[in-house]
């Protein structure tokens, strides 16, 4: 559940980011900005609510809970369960990302050496992936493996809300039962996702920047 929502996430927040750099003050540059602004401020456990309403009780595309139905443990069962949680726990980290990557991009776009690309006559295509997506995503680097830690709360409440087996819901169970030891694990295991996160950050940024690789050395 965290991977496919921080997958997800990544994907739509980097699109959307480029898009509202590349189209600024546009009409979807206006409602990218917007619509961040309201996802941000949307609790996880109200949106998660109305997902149910609107997808599982009104229209029965989605399944109300659970991670599969029970007889039925296919691949496929269990994707289609997956969809509701993993675009609820999705939602808020599309929002921050989409605004970092908008930031980030407007910064690259602006340089100097965009400008001296443009000037040789290379495509839009080019510049965009080779000169500008590059050097956006070093600080997007940074945020993700920060940010994948915090996925941690936000699927304790998707998951209490869609009934999701997972850590979070396990980890609010044990406070309940006063299970320590697995309070305490789950706690440990966060601890370790943050230093996880904070090395891969700094190897993919050796990977994005051969600047980086190369002081190094």
């Amino acid at each position: 559940l965290m991977l496919s929502s921080t997958l997800l996430a990544m994907l739509l927040g980097a699109w959307i980011g480029i898009l509202g750099a590349i189209r600024r003050y546009s009409v979807f540059d206006s409602l990218a900005t917007i619509g961040a602004m309201i996802a941000l401020s949307i609790p996880t456990f109200w949106f998660g609510l109305v997902v149910i309403y609107v997808f599982s009780v009104g229209l029965g595309w989605l399944p109300a809970g659970n991670r599969y139905t029970v007889g039925d443990g296919s691949f496929l069962n269990q994707l289609h369960h997956l969809i509701g949680p993993c675009i609820v726990l999705a939602l808020v980290s599309t929002a921050v990302w989409s605004r970092y990557m908008r930031s980030s991009m407007l910064e690259v776009i602006n340089q100097d050496y965009v400008r001296t690309a443009r000037a040789k006559g290379l495509s839009e295509r080019t510049i965009l992936l080779r000169h500008s997506l590059r050097n956006a995503l070093l600080p997007m680097i940074t945020i993700t493996g920060l940010h994948v830690p915090t996925l941690l709360s936000g699927a304790l409440v998707t998951e209490t809300v869609f009934t999701w087996p997972g850590m979070g819901r396990l980890f609010l169970d044990s406070i309940s039962y006063r299970d320590y030891p697995v309070v305490m694990g789950i706690l440990m295991f966060s601890a370790v996702l943050v230093l996880l996160g904070s090395l891969i950050a700094d190897l993919l940024y050796g990977v994005a920047d051969p600047r980086i690789a190369s002081s190094h050395r």
